[in-house]
């Protein structure tokens, strides 16, 4: 267990009306009624931060919310951006010098998409079991998207955000329980061809649009089923004792197909911020959280789910009240 001791956002002020998207003139008429479904209206966007800008900006957000200095951070601990500015270098201890959090240790995770965020929750907990001297781990995510487009067929939009969580072993707002699941088969399900082309040029791919319409929406809503089964379970939970479910922001389609595959609504506030935002990445879930605060939505216990087409699956459970000293 794990408690969120400060969270913070930075969202461009600039934005994009989906309509509006210059790829849109490239697509198929099919592709287009596809984007124009997705219940997405407008991104944010700003073509002149990179992703460790945009989760600087975040890192020192939540740092002033738990009013820490970067000296304080023992760990920043990034969640990898999908295309790094460059290869080779580290995009973690970029960050870290970024934040002047020079006494901190610095590493990356990533390798499961938009649910890469719950590996970096896992090494986060694991971090502050095992090592009694760290108190502040601080994980980054700036998300952009991995080509010069942004509608990816036929899932979603992506917008730019930075995002941040301050863990802590102690704190009002714990993370009970952390699963994920991961299935190989899907590895190269989407992709981006990039060595020998110009990056004007990059196009994510979907190479095998069944599987992803058929086989893993079937499996999806399989694996939610069972995640969902396993994490109320051992926790001593039923569906009605959790009045709050948050997932990512991919589309009005995809939050009606995981309601049905659980049988609980999606939260008010996913549709909201997919509708502004459009898709975050990792960024997702935690923001869909704190906006289900701010409303009163959420109101002591919530799931977050998030699913990635990697593909992986992955189940939260999060609560408020303060940590006991049994539970750590």
């Amino acid at each position: 267990m794990i408690a969120l001791a400060a969270s913070a956002w930075y969202l461009p002020d600039t934005a994009l009306a989906v309509a509006e998207l210059p790829e849109l003139a490239t697509l198929s008429d099919v592709e287009r009624a596809t984007c124009a479904a997705l219940g997405i209206d407008r991104v944010p966007a700003d073509d002149t931060l990179t992703a460790a800008e945009l989760a600087a900006r975040a890192g020192r957000r939540a740092l002033a919310t738990a009013g820490l200095d970067a000296d304080d951070v023992d760990v920043v601990l990034t969640v990898e951006p999908r295309a790094p500015e460059t290869l080779v270098s580290s995009e973690a201890t970029r960050l870290q010098a970024m934040l002047g959090a020079g006494r901190a240790m610095a590493f990356s995770v990533g390798g499961l998409g938009c649910a890469s965020l719950t590996p970096a929750l896992l090494a986060a907990s694991g971090l502050l079991r095992a090592d009694p001297d760290l108190a502040n781990v601080l994980v980054l995510h700036g998300s952009k998207p991995a080509t010069p487009g942004r509608y990816r067929h036929p899932v979603t939009v992506n917008g730019d955000s930075g995002g941040a969580l301050l863990l802590r072993r102690q704190g009002n707002l714990r993370i009970r329980d952390i699963l994920l699941e991961t299935n190989g088969a899907y590895a190269d399900l989407f992709r981006v061809e990039y060595r020998d082309e110009e990056f004007a040029r990059w196009r994510e791919e979907c190479t095998d649009p069944a599987a992803y319409s058929f086989r893993l929406a079937v499996e999806t809503r399989n694996r939610l089923r069972a995640l969902v089964t396993r994490l109320l379970g051992r926790n001593g939970l039923s569906l009605d004792d959790v009045p709050c479910w948050l997932t990512q922001n991919l589309s009005t389609a995809a939050f009606r197909n995981w309601s049905e595959a659980i049988g609980v609504p999606i939260a008010k506030a996913c549709f909201g911020n997919l509708a502004r935002y459009g898709h975050l990445g990792p960024n997702d879930v935690f923001f869909n959280l704190s906006s289900a605060r701010e409303t009163g939505e959420f109101d002591g216990r919530a799931v977050l789910l998030n699913i990635s087409p990697a593909a992986a699956w992955s189940a939260l459970l999060v609560t408020t009240g303060e940590t006991t000293a049994h539970e750590l």
